[in-house]
């Protein structure tokens, strides 16, 4: 039973930061892409926030979830939003910043979620029941949507890293890059059973740690 109080808070105190990672990100590709005169997105209904749109039986349900039964962080990903870069008005920016929307959505989230973790924090009275289950729900949005946008900016194909970097070569060297994707699952495996993503990882809560800081010296 003990169990299944522990998979209930880890629910509940992460999975809102984990939904609104994964949704915004997927939103966010879908609206740049719009922006730079792609309908792809919208015309196969991605360009909404409802959740159902986006969600992966795997990767936005049963992974996560299964994480968070052994008292973990939820990580995950949505179905990619599909685009067409040959609609895009100017293909290179258009390629480098929808790529880089899902992973700068997830940076915004952060930051906001750290503001609204230090105004709780500070202002909100002890006496409300629900405020340390408030603060827990921001330090988890915090954590994983800084690990969404650092493990989706990584240049390795098919992360959006790989996107952002191949706006950029011609299309010969951007062929020859994308193959690398044949060892995706290889690198993913390297990734989480080393220490590399950690490492990549330190600075970015380092960062993050200031930033939480400097929103308790303006608003303490």
């Amino acid at each position: 039973m003990a169990d299944i109080n522990n998979f209930l808070h880890t629910l509940a105190t992460c999975l809102p930061g984990f939904l609104i990672g994964v949704v915004f990100h997927e939103y966010a590709h879908a609206f740049v892409a719009t922006k730079f005169g792609d309908d792809t997105p919208e015309r196969y209904g991605r360009l909404t926030l409802n959740p159902a749109s986006h969600a992966d039986i795997m990767g936005t349900v049963i992974f996560p979830l299964g994480l968070m039964f052994f008292g973990m962080t939820p990580f995950g990903w949505a179905k990619p939003v599909p685009v067409n870069p040959a609609r895009f008005k100017k293909y290179r920016m258009g390629s480098f910043w929808v790529a880089f929307a899902g992973p700068g959505a997830n940076i915004i989230i952060s930051i906001l979620s750290s503001f609204l973790f230090v105004l709780i924090t500070l202002k909100m009275p002890e006496t409300i029941s629900f405020k340390e289950a408030l603060v827990q729900m921001l330090r988890y949005s915090i954590l994983i949507n800084l690990v969404l946008a650092v493990f989706n900016l990584i240049p390795f194909p098919p992360l959006d890293g790989s996107k952002m970097v191949m706006a950029y070569l011609d299309y010969n060297a951007a062929r020859k890059y994308e193959e690398l994707q044949r060892f995706t699952f290889i690198f993913f495996i390297l990734l989480w059973t080393t220490n590399i993503f950690s490492y990549l990882l330190r600075p970015v809560f380092a960062l993050s740690d200031l930033i939480t800081g400097l929103f308790f010296m303006l608003l303490n």
